[in-house]
């Protein structure tokens, strides 16, 4: 320590020099500065110009650039216009303060940013359009690099994301600002009347206007580049309530509002060419309306979501960190998709211990009627795990588990699922339009009991739809397995796998309209049916026999026997309860299964034999019986008058097609 006193003590005039001249050094530079600075700003300007011009096809514009003060730079009549096509943007003024370093190295970077009557016009119009030049790959003659990776999001996004960071100002004041989107004969335009970022603050106002939605909102939030942190809360003005989202009408047909809306981004991690961003989203008064999700308005009070999305080459990922929150129900979602070698998807669902009452509390109204005004006491816990590699169809995974403990419903509200349990009255459904009403009881004299249907019928039934139904508790996963095996395979829904509980509840509780939270809410109703046991599974069959659906307008086992043979169900010979059976899954097709000679084509054959060889083995009918079966039906009712002769180009279909649950038991 000594040694350096002793240094400094010695050379002390040498230092004071030395710091004198670095002194005056950078007094001299900045009078130099101060003299040339108009020039170096001039300079700066051209480079952009240049640079601007030489990576687009388009011209820059800035009409005149100059020092308000010491760094303060104001920028007037900017506008960019596209080579052969109509202007993209025009700003009147620009006044920015900034950094003295950029400017020596030819660049902009602003510390305060205030811009004032600006305009962004961009049009498409057929396949022609003014700003995709912005994106599109400059032509160059050189050959294109087709094994380049050019798949990974990860990168490009992060890219996108440092450079809107790097680049965001101290403060920013944006007035009167304008965007309008023409792209084949319709508008959305955007006008931002005020926009302010200060201290990390952000705080705007926006009109957005499509062809048929105006939206004046508030955007209020905050941001901090160095952290990657962007948070933003959008709300309604006194007037206009809630937001309704443009543009999804015309391209999805389907409408979406919402009072509050909060999305933000909190961190982001790029490593090993993965991208990783952690947010958070909420809403409040979200209303969403489609077709293809359910009959009406779906309302959520307080939805959020917790997310850790992962991007990378041809990976895409929603991790298990992820959260969501619909009203007081939590689910973790995890989901992964990658697209090469090949493609393959996996879904996780999981949920904590959710009290009953919480979760039929949260669900949406519109989407899950039926739980409405339910209350009960206990707990639920949920499970699903979906897997499957597209190159490897057959090895499909799929589980899911629902758990309670300690359920108990103490008020079923004005749906109650024990409404089988005595006579009721059924309305009939299709297309989401009321066909018929009937009684399903005694008062109705077409209504026959269990003991009157004979067993041909209840078993062949059983046999070909459900043969487990008297020992499972509503569903059959291996059935649902392989029904997703099929569908994916044909790349089309061609099996439903469902159990006779789950075709009971659709008819007796949902309408016949096809949603994608149909299934779900129908999956729901029988597991509280079946593990509650709230109706006997004899009753449950019942029901099923004198409410299906037989044929056009033709409704319960009753109104089946007098349709196609005239006779009361107990009279049913077994080839007639065989033919029964082989329509319950497309009644009203019934007429293809006959040729011009009345008799049964291959198809309805081939049920016979597959069938009642399942019923032998079962024991559900003799050796004799299965001996006697003859491939010929007596179409002795009005039904026979309606047969169309048609040629017999019907083929032998997969076993599993046409017996999804049964052959998975043998």
């Amino acid at each position: 320590m000594s040694k350096i006193k002793d240094f400094f003590i010695r050379n002390k005039k040498k230092l004071w020099i030395g710091v004198g001249v670095f002194v005056a050094l950078l007094l001299v530079s900045f009078a130099l500065f101060l003299l040339n600075r108009e020039r170096i700003l001039k300079f700066a300007v051209a480079k952009i110009i240049q640079k601007v011009e030489n990576k687009y096809p388009a011209k820059l514009h800035i009409g005149q650039a100059k020092f308000l003060n010491l760094n303060t730079v104001l920028v007037t009549d900017i506008s960019l216009l596209p080579n052969g096509q109509s202007k993209l943007l025009q700003v009147d003024t620009v006044a920015a303060t900034v950094s003295f370093r950029s400017l020596f190295l030819g660049r902009m970077v602003f510390k305060q940013f205030d811009m004032a009557s600006g305009m962004i016009t961009a049009y498409r119009q057929d396949s022609t359009d003014n700003f995709s030049f912005l994106y599109r790959k400059k032509a160059t003659g050189e050959a294109v690099d087709t094994t380049a990776k050019n798949s990974n999001y990860g990168t490009l996004l992060n890219r996108l994301i440092e450079t809107a960071f790097e680049n965001v100002p101290d403060g920013v004041n944006f007035r009167n600002l304008g965007v309008v989107f023409k792209n084949d004969g319709r508008t959305i335009s955007m006008h931002l009347p005020t926009m302010v970022i200060e201290d990390g603050g952000i705080d705007a106002r926006m009109t957005i206007n499509t062809d048929s939605v105006t939206n004046t909102m508030f955007v209020r939030g905050v941001i901090d580049p160095d952290k990657y942190l962007l948070s933003a809360k959008m709300y309604g003005d006194n007037a206009s309530g809630s937001i309704e989202v443009p543009y999804i009408k015309q391209k999805f047909g389907a409408t979406m509002r919402f009072d509050t809306l909060s999305l933000s981004i909190t961190d982001k991690v790029f490593k090993n060419n993965q991208l990783t961003i952690k947010g958070e989203s909420s809403a409040f008064g979200l209303v969403l309306n489609h077709p293809k999700i359910a009959d009406e308005n779906v309302t959520v009070q307080n939805g959020a979501m917790k997310y850790v999305i992962t991007l990378g080459d041809h990976y895409y990922a929603l991790e298990p960190e992820s959260e969501v929150r619909i009203n007081k129900a939590i689910f973790y979602p995890e989901l992964t998709y990658e697209t090469r070698p090949n493609r393959k998807i996996g879904i996780k669902i999981g949920s904590p211990d959710i009290p009953a009452n919480d979760l039929f509390a949260s669900m949406p109204p519109g989407l899950f009627d039926t739980f409405q005004g339910v209350k009960a006491t206990g707990t639920f816990k949920y499970h699903m795990d979906f897997y499957v590699d597209m190159a490897q169809v057959d090895s499909l995974k799929f589980e899911s588990d629902l758990d309670a403990q300690n359920l108990q419903i103490t008020d079923f509200g004005p749906n109650d699922l024990r409404k089988l349990n005595q006579e009721f009255t059924h309305t009939v459904y299709e297309q989401g339009k009321v066909v018929r009403t009937f009684k399903v009881g005694p008062s109705n004299p077409n209504f026959t009991p269990f003991n009157q249907i004979p067993h041909y019928l209840k078993y062949a039934i059983l046999t070909a739809e459900d043969p487990r139904f008297f020992t499972h508790k509503g569903f059959h996963e291996g059935a649902f397995r392989h029904s997703l095996i099929t569908n994916i395979k044909e790349n089309s829904f061609v099996r439903g796998g469902s159990t006779v509980s789950m075709q009971l509840v659709k008819n007796a509780f949902l309408t016949r309209k096809k949603t994608i939270t149909r299934k779900v809410e129908e999956a729901l109703i029988v597991w509280i049916m079946e593990n509650l046991r709230l109706t006997p599974k004899e009753r449950m069959y019942e029901v099923y026999l004198n409410i299906i659906e037989w044929g056009p307008n033709v409704y319960g086992i009753k109104e089946a026997a007098r349709f196609y043979f005239s006779k009361e169900p107990s009279q049913l010979t077994l080839e007639e309860c065989l033919f029964l059976a082989s329509i319950v899954p497309k009644p009203k097709q019934y007429r293809t299964y006959f040729n011009s000679y009345g008799e049964l084509r291959a198809y309805p054959r081939y049920f016979f034999k597959l069938i009642t060889g399942n019923m032998l083995k079962r024991g559900l009918i003799s050796p004799s019986e299965h001996a006697s079966v003859s491939p010929y039906v007596n179409l002795s009712g009005r039904a026979g008058s309606f047969i169309i002769a048609k040629p017999d180009t019907t083929q032998i279909m997969d076993t599993l097609e046409l017996a999804p649950i049964d052959l998975l038991d043998f």
